[in-house]
Parts: C-alpha cells; structure tokens; sequence
C-alpha cells in the first residue's frame, strides 16, 4: 500500500482520531481564564471546531511546499512586483519591511497533487487550531502515533510571537514590541471572534499587552498610534479591506501610510500575493517565461496553480460557454463571498459578474473526508491551508464542509487538525 493510498484510507475509514472534549476544555480554560467555555462555545459556535481529523501524506507536503517556495520567488522578480502593483492602490506601492503574519496557501487536494486555490494574507484560524490539534485522542493502539508527540503548542505560540517581534523589527529596527493592536471591523462580532482573546492572551504569556479594536477605535498622536488610550507598537491586521479604503479606517491609512506604527500584513504584502488577479500570472506558462521564470518552477507552478482568467466582455461569451467547468471570485473578495460555480450560474448573476472585477478559475474538485455523525456516515468536503511566514509552513489546518464553498455551517464540519501519514 502506497503512502497516498493510505492517505485515502485514512480519510475515508478512519474514525479513531477525534477530540478530547476534555482536554480542550480545560486548555481553553486555561487560557481564558473562564471555567465552562468550550460548552457555551460549541452553542454560540456550533460548527466553528471539527472533530475529526484530516490525514496527507508527506509526499503532498512537501508538493505544497514546493508551491509555496515558487510563489514566494516569483513574488521576488521585479517585473512580477512592477505588474502587479499596477492593478492594486497607491497605499500598496512601498514596502515598508514586514513579510506578513500569518499567510494562508490553501489546497484542494487531487490525485495529480495538491492544487493551490487562492492565497490570503490574514487567514484566520490559527490559535484554535493549535488547541484542536494538541487535543486529539487516538481510542486505539493501532492509531496512536498519529498524534502522540505531534504538536508542542508552547513552542509554537512561541515562535508565532517572535514573528511579530521580526515584524516590527523590520519596520522599525531595534524596537522592541510591547502592545499589539488587533483590529478587525466590529471585531467582538466577527465569527473567529474568539480566536482574538487567544491572541491576546497569548501576547500576555510573553510580556506582551495588546488590545482588540475596531478601526475607528485608532488615533494618532505625537507619540504614535493608539488605541483605547494606549501607545500601539504594530497592527495585527484582521480587516477584509485590505487597502484601508473604507471611512473607518482612514486613521489607520493615515498611521500606514506615515509609519507611525508598523502593520501586519499591509497592503504591500497583500498586493503582491493575495489579489486573486495575480493567479493569472501564476498559472500561465508565458506569462511565467516572459517574467523570466525558470524551466523547475514554472513546472510546479502550471500543475499546481489552476488555469486562471480575468473575466472580461471580450472573453464573455467563451468563458460562458465553458462556465461548468470554472469557479468565479471577485478579484477584491474574501472567503466565499460573491463566489459562483459556474454550473449554477444564471444569466442575472452573469450579468452582475460581468459588470464587476472577476476571475474565472478552472474547477477543481475539493477531495472528501468521511465521518460518522451519530452513527450515520457523512462525506465532507475540505482543503489544506498551510499557514507560513517568510515562506516557511508553521501550521498545517483543514477546513471541513458540505455545499459549494468553505463555511461553518455544517454539522461535523470546521476547522480540523491535520496529520500526517506515517512511513509504510
């Protein structure tokens, strides 16, 4: 039995792994200082924390990774930063230092490899799966290396706070950090809301104040950028405006744009990698060869990246014609909003796409996970999202879900800890 057969194997019969509720609770407890959490949270969150894993093998890791190192090269090439920089605002011009704090590449994964869907540059996520994962229990033998051993969550919160001391550094070389600002819009309503007590926490273990903060809740005073009253080293940016274009966030692009404190990501960093429009550079053999792209990466890339096409009146009618074989993003979208399999497609909604900006990329088939829900088997769809920093994978998760895109509205579905398979 090969390695990616018993991958399949795994996620298809595999029902041994699942969490230990109880010792999920007690380290959410731990950290939040709150007895009874994950009870009141499985009700606020029904579907935010899957309890099966997801197994790959260690041939698709390192496939992934050789994705990612090609990214991160080409991201490097200054025709490729010249072009893309084009297409995005004048905020995301300059590179102030900062690589960006967690980066997300996520996967569909085939039988041809893992195929790199989109890359976001502030995926949420992290924290909650670390403790899912720390928290696994095997109920046999047979499976308990699968996660004996598998995760040291103090050593990598540890080197997650590093990462924002490297940030801040980056921008501002010698100071050390002492508060974080975590800014999302009405951040105590957001989904992954809970993941931002974590955060803070987690900087307070370290030394580390921090506070959560809608936008407007920034100011900027001779000493810097503040937030409730207090002096803000570097931003924890959450916001899905990604240019700091909206109203709200005008003090926040006045603090970027003038330095007054460092952000992560940033606009640069999102310009160059996460605007879905750069997938079309990525999958496409000549416009790879024309940046200069060696023979090796353009390989990795072209079967690794989807085909990917802007949509415009002048390709309409083919990409319509075609449309049941292609998925279609906003260009400036996040998660699934205003996502469309084409299949489903209807002329109205066609005609919405095509007054705005739009990708069209070739369909790939999420691959599946079987689980046992109360005794009956369901058969869930998921991807692979490596969370990397400078290019290198910290975090491997998986988002389980039933329907046409990522959600956390199914049962036995959410975030779900990843494991690999062992050597045969």
């Amino acid at each position: 039995m090969t390695d990616e057969t018993l991958v399949d194997a795994l996620n298809r019969s595999c029902h041994c792994i699942s969490v230990d509720q109880a010792a999920l609770q007690k380290s959410l407890a731990n950290r939040l200082g709150e007895a009874g959490i994950l009870p009141r949270l499985q009700q606020t969150h029904p579907h935010l924390l899957a309890d099966s894993p997801v197994f790959v093998s260690r041939e698709q890791i390192e496939q992934m990774k050789a994705v990612i190192a090609a990214i991160e090269r080409v991201a490097g090439i200054d025709r490729f930063r010249e072009q893309v920089l084009q297409w995005a605002p004048n905020i995301a011009a300059a590179d102030p230092g900062p690589r960006g704090v967690f980066f997300g590449y996520d996967f569909h994964l085939t039988n041809d490899g893992p195929k790199l869907i989109e890359v976001n540059t502030n995926a949420g996520g992290a924290l909650l799966l670390l403790l899912v994962a720390s928290a696994q229990k095997a109920c046999c033998r047979e499976v308990e290396n699968f996660v004996a051993g598998r995760l040291d969550v103090a050593d990598i919160e540890r080197a997650f706070v590093d990462m924002f001391r490297d940030e801040l550094r980056a921008q501002i070389p010698g100071r050390e950090l002492h508060r974080v600002g975590i800014v999302d819009e009405n951040p105590a309503e957001q989904y992954l809301s809970p993941e931002f007590v974590l955060f803070k926490e987690m900087f307070a273990r370290h030394g580390i104040d921090a506070v959560i903060a809608g936008p407007d809740e920034f100011d900027i005073r001779s000493s810097g950028l503040h937030a409730q009253g207090k002096d803000i080293d570097i931003v924890y940016n959450r916001l899905t405006d990604f240019y700091l274009q909206t109203e709200s966030c005008a003090t926040l692009n006045d603090a970027y744009s003038s330095g007054a404190a460092a952000f992560s990501p940033n606009p640069h960093t999102h310009a160059l990698f996460a605007n879905k429009r750069n997938l079309t550079i990525l999958s496409s053999p000549d416009s790879l060869l024309a940046l200069g792209v060696d023979d090796e990466m353009r390989t990795v890339l072209t079967s690794s990246v989807p085909t990917t096409e802007l949509v415009a009146r002048e390709n309409a009618d083919d990409l319509w014609a075609r449309r049941r074989q292609l998925f279609f993003k906003p260009i400036w979208g996040h998660g699934s909003r205003g996502t469309y399999k084409g299949a489903k497609l209807t002329k109205k909604t066609w005609a919405s796409i095509l007054a705005a900006d739009y990708i069209a990329q070739e369909l790939v088939p999420p691959s599946e996970r079987l689980i046992v829900i109360d005794g009956d088997r369901r058969s869930m769809k998921l991807d692979v999202r490596c969370y990397t920093y400078d290019g290198q994978i910290q975090l491997l998760g998986a988002r389980m879900y039933r329907g046409q895109t990522t959600n956390f509205r199914t049962d036995g579905g959410g975030l779900a800890a990843v494991f690999t398979a062992p050597e045969i």
